[in-house]
């Protein structure tokens, strides 16, 4: 090499070692001491050490690519590496190094030889299914966690539901560090394109927006939420897929989260949706009509990753067809509703769906309560012992066990002969379609967290929304140690589902009934007449040290009727809830 260029090498050098000096003076000014082992305080030390190899490994980068620009433009030709570092890159005491077990206190795994981070990245964005679920969401308790800590069969938990619930798993009998701090690269600084490292960052607010993640297998494109709050075991998403465009509204409290999207390829038009209540996720999966990996998820459209008020969204109608008609008693049936293939809809519990259909032309619109296909849920029976039902999971945190919902409605309608609408349904064969909107409605479980007693005061068809209710506090409220339900109806054959609500109140002592009747036949043995004071007076007590709630429903006159006398007798705005519709 010529006289000239090795100069110009050299003054390159000298140039790079004051910009080093110039813009990270903590290379040479808080560069640790390794040899100084009798530090107390390590952690400082730690610090200082971590701060010098990020920097450090940033300034050997700055002139790697300078030199290489150089040597790109002509001015010289590299025959060796002449800018050699000083030291061994990590440093002897860096954490990077692995130590022996009981002297840096933090140990970490070596990858093998000719291995590095980008190995796992490729590792992790391969599309495969590394995790042997097939996209299938499962919940792992601290002790399942500890049975796999071996070197063939290693889980590692890497989010937890909460501080209290924090898990690291065992690799080799090593147990992972704590994460470094963050870097943050400083926009306004010459070094902008370099992390720069800092200090934890302040706590932040809360941020309890939702967001959405996705990942890709061969055949399936898979779509997260995570909604940042537990989920009720009836869910709270609707989901629709048409024509590519992908449809999500995700209904948390009076706020609704969507995602809508234009997916990138071709998919086929079914979704599948599960739902892993305790720790607020939704994953859908989608399968691709080919084989192939996506670039990306898809095309944003309207409101896409949008969190506004349920209030302030518009009413979005999918088409659903009738698939059975069960009757209830003399003028009351329960329609069985099947939405497309590309549909799901999960119900919140006190919400309502409208019906939408033609009448004389005319478009017709009316709200309906859905109800569960029973009052009384189904306990499996177990196939070696059939006399011994299986027993059921615990009622207290059902949401805790992941669930797969169907795509059915379950309305039950009672058809006036003058209406408007209801007649034009009971006209409906198997078959005939109607169009359904989404979920809708105030009501909210967030009161009824810390209840002990739940009072129901319905009249007629207003006995729908409570059907739900009444299974809520039997099986997912733990608090609750009564449910009481007051139904009125005119005659005795107008009520709906009495057998099951006899059943349920014989066989769980937390559920008590009564009815009363407006027109009572000779020999009713229960109250007559129609809702008064001293009849509520009666039924709504307040022990010492509970907490209640009083749920009202049924039509207007009764409805506003209600509301007042409870109130008179003492119970406050935010203990009542009354039902609109």
């Amino acid at each position: 090499m010529c006289r000239g260029r090795l100069l110009h090498i050299r003054l390159f050098q000298a140039s790079s070692h004051l910009w080093d000096c110039h813009h990270f003076p903590m290379l040479y000014t808080n560069r640790p001491n390794y040899d100084d082992t009798d530090s107390d305080d390590e952690e400082e030390e730690d610090e200082r050490e971590e701060r010098w190899n990020y920097v450090s490994s940033a300034a050997h980068s700055f002139t790697y690519i300078m030199t290489d620009i150089f040597r790109r433009l002509g001015s010289f030709r590299i025959v060796k590496m002449l800018n050699v570092p000083t030291q061994s890159f990590p440093a002897a005491g860096s954490q990077q190094r692995v130590a022996p077990a009981g002297q840096s206190g933090r140990n970490k795994v070596a990858l093998k030889p000719g291995h590095s981070l980008m190995d796992w990245i490729r590792f992790a964005k391969s599309g495969r299914d590394h995790t042997g679920l097939r996209g299938r969401l499962i919940e792992v308790t601290e002790e399942e966690l500890k049975k796999h800590g071996r070197r063939d069969d290693c889980w590692t938990c890497i989010r937890a539901l909460s501080q209290k619930k924090v898990i690291s798993s065992n690799l080799n009998g090593l147990t992972p560090p704590l994460p470094p701090p963050p870097l943050m690269a400083s926009p306004t600084s010459p070094s902008s394109m370099m992390l720069r490292p800092t200090g934890f960052a302040p706590p932040s607010e809360k941020d309890s927006r939702p967001r959405f993640d996705w990942f890709q297998t061969d055949s399936t494109v898979n779509i997260v939420v995570y909604t940042k709050r537990k989920i009720p075991r009836s869910g709270c998403a609707t989901i629709d897929l048409q024509g590519g465009v992908l449809r999500l509204e995700a209904l948390l409290g009076n706020m609704s989260y969507m995602l809508h999207l234009r997916l990138t390829e071709e998919v086929e038009g079914s979704v599948e949706v599960q739902t892993a209540g305790s720790v607020g996720k939704i994953q859908l999966s989608i399968p691709k009509q080919a084989k192939g990996k996506w670039a990306s998820v898809g095309q944003p459209l309207e409101f896409h990753n949008s969190f506004l008020r349920q209030k302030d969204r518009a009413l979005h109608y999918r088409d659903c067809v009738l698939v059975s008609k069960t009757e209830v008693n003399h003028n009351t049936s329960v329609f069985r509703l099947q939405l497309g293939c590309g549909s799901v809809m999960h119900v919140p519990v006190g919400k309502h769906v409208y019906l939408k259909t033609q009448v004389q032309d005319a478009e017709v619109v009316k709200p309906y309560t859905p109800v569960e296909q029973s009052l009384i849920p189904v306990v499996p029976v177990d196939p070696v012992d059939p006399v011994d039902p299986v027993v059921p999971v615990d009622p207290v945190d059902p949401a805790s066990q992941d669930q797969t919902h169907g795509s059915d409605l379950f309305l039950m309608i009672k058809v006036y002969p003058d209406g408007l609408f209801t007649p034009q349904l009971d006209t409906l064969h198997i078959g005939d379609h109607l169009m359904v909107s989404g979920p809708e409605g105030p009501f909210s479980l967030r009161p009824l967290r810390d209840v002990t007693h739940l009072y129901l005061l319905a009249a007629g068809t207003g006995f729908t929304p409570m059907a739900r209710l009444i299974q809520l506090s039997l099986q997912d409220l733990g608090s609750i140690k009564s449910t009481k339900l007051l139904l009125f109806n005119r005659q005795e054959k107008d009520i709906t589902w009495r057998s099951q609500m006899d059943e349920l109140a014989a066989t769980d002592q937390r559920f008590q009934v009564e009815y009363v009747l407006s027109e009572p036949g000779d020999g009713w043995p229960g109250q007559k007449g129609r809702v008064e004071q001293s009849m509520l007076r009666d039924f709504l007590s307040r022990p010492e040290g509970s907490r209640v709630y009083v749920c009202v429903c049924g039509p207007s006159a009764f409805t506003e009727l209600t509301e007042e006398l409870v109130r008179q007798q003492g119970f406050s705005q935010e203990e009542v809830h009354t039902f609109q519709g």
